[in-house]
């Protein structure tokens, strides 16, 4: 669902980290940073992102997309054929959000799991993995997500997310991470991004989300399967020349964004507790891991899109993402008196309920 009014005034804007401005150093950063052309494999920015990514993650290689759904589908892609089914949570990113591209462009359906916050058990892989029978398609990859979007920014629980992935390599599986947030887990947990990334031949992580910038993911792998990521990227029309640009703030944006990115995790959890003390309003704070805040709202109250419509219309911007609930995202945009602003036009629409249509 999508909400889109036109303010004059400017909003406190909770719609998503992806909003965020650039800020004045990572302009500068993208302003001189070297260029080259991408697609020959000679911009020394795009490489030096690249090799700094792999080397977070504990991976031999990386390759730098225009956006994060891409950078899952080029990583789908790179270890899958036509007919093979993907085991996946039924609220990931890759399932409701990628306009079916893992059909589309790879020919793969979906095995789907289930459990609460968006996490799964080695026992639902091992339930969904197909027999090797010819009536059957072949399962062959395992897909997680961390953070987990729409289970709340929630972060995976470590030994339950090894445990996981050692099932599904057991059985033969590859393994891919959505890692759109992971530098959110990282902050959060305090566990290295290589020790993240180790379980997962593919791991995607985006620079637009949290971290400021205006573009950008990246896929990180060994040689062969990035050299296959490679390939998809160019299929799908994301080969760019002087991208470098883009990888000058994704570059500045690891050295000064991440560590402040538990800013946003403590306003989230101002957050979660401010809507927590309004009625009619359900917000767990317990479940508020990270940047992302859910809440439901009371049938009285109207239907989400509404609500988000007169949040708007009094200077709060944020997103109906189900009938009832709504989704608050704290960012580098977005400041502690904001977050308290924020509240408090929430509980004032809540007290003006019948007005609401």
């Amino acid at each position: 669902m999508r909400t889109i009014v036109i303010m004059t005034a400017t909003p406190i804007d909770l719609r998503s980290d992806t909003v965020t401005q650039p800020t004045q150093g990572m302009r500068d950063a993208m302003m001189a940073a070297p260029l080259g052309d991408d697609v020959w494999g000679d911009d020394p920015t795009v490489n030096a992102l690249q090799d700094r990514c792999a080397e977070m993650f504990g991976k031999e290689d990386a390759c730098f997309v225009p956006t994060g759904t891409m950078a899952n589908q080029a990583a789908i892609k790179s270890q899958t054929r036509p007919g093979d089914e993907i085991i996946i949570h039924g609220e990931s990113h890759v399932v409701r959000y990628e306009a079916g591209g893992a059909a589309a462009l790879s020919g793969c359906s979906f095995a789907i799991a289930d459990g609460a916050r968006g996490f799964i058990t080695p026992e639902d892989v091992t339930n969904l993995i197909k027999p090797e029978d010819s009536h059957f398609c072949h399962t062959t990859l395992l897909s997680l997500e961390n953070t987990h979007n729409r289970g709340g920014g929630s972060v995976w629980p470590l030994q339950q997310l090894q445990d996981v992935c050692e099932t599904a390599r057991a059985h033969g599986l590859k393994t891919h991470l959505d890692g759109a947030r992971i530098w959110h887990a990282i902050v959060a947990s305090g566990v290295d991004a290589s020790v993240w990334g180790a379980p997962f031949d593919t791991i995607s992580a985006c620079f637009s989300k949290g971290l400021g910038c205006p573009a950008g993911s990246i896929v990180v792998g060994d040689r062969d399967v990035i050299f296959r990521v490679r390939r998809a990227r160019k299929l799908l029309g994301g080969t760019m020349r002087q991208s470098g640009i883009l990888a000058g703030a994704a570059m500045y944006a690891i050295e000064h964004h991440i560590d402040r990115l538990a800013e946003d995790h403590a306003n989230a959890t101002c957050l979660a507790e401010g809507l927590h003390n309004i009625d009619g309003i359900t917000c767990q704070v317990d479940e508020t891991d990270t940047n992302l805040v859910f809440f439901n709202i009371d049938p009285s109250l109207g239907e989400g899109d509404a609500f988000c419509r007169k949040l708007a219309e009094k200077g709060v911007l944020s997103e109906a993402l189900d009938q009832y609930r709504i989704r608050f995202v704290t960012h580098l945009d977005v400041t502690h008196e904001q977050v308290k602003e924020a509240i408090r036009i929430t509980q004032e629409l809540c007290e003006h309920a019948p007005s609401i249509s």
